[in-house]
């Protein structure tokens, strides 16, 4: 663990001295907006864990998805799900939203995914 901190640390050290602000900066001042929905507000119910892990294997098992799709956030609470983060095609946020439609049922799922454009 100490080691893993040291090159997190390291990395961001090296990454502010040339100049380069971290990929999710933007996004982290987001999440601090009153109303955001975060991860650390999902409850620890069974019925919530067991639709987030549903979901999330979904997604992990589909085919094709890149490692942003693989690790969008998905957030229940109370049945209802919020997915958040980047992923690098239209097709991929349709289909995420797809399959946690699926578990989840329609009218139950809010995507605030966002298609990451190319710089």
């Amino acid at each position: 663990m100490l080691f893993r901190n040291f090159f997190l640390t390291a990395g961001l050290a090296v990454a502010v001295m040339f100049g380069q602000e971290p990929d999710n900066t933007k996004k982290n001042k987001r999440d601090r907006e009153e109303g955001a929905v975060t991860a650390d507000q999902q409850k620890e119910t069974k019925a919530d864990r067991e639709l987030t892990q549903k979901i999330r294997k979904s997604v992990v098992d589909a085919e094709g998805m890149s490692t942003y799709a693989k690790n969008v956030k998905i957030i229940s609470i109370d049945g209802k799900v919020t997915l958040r983060g980047p992923v690098n095609t239209m097709e991929e946020k349709e289909k995420i939203e797809a399959l946690a439609k699926t578990a989840a049922g329609e009218g139950n799922v809010m995507s605030e995914l966002e298609v990451k454009t190319k710089k």
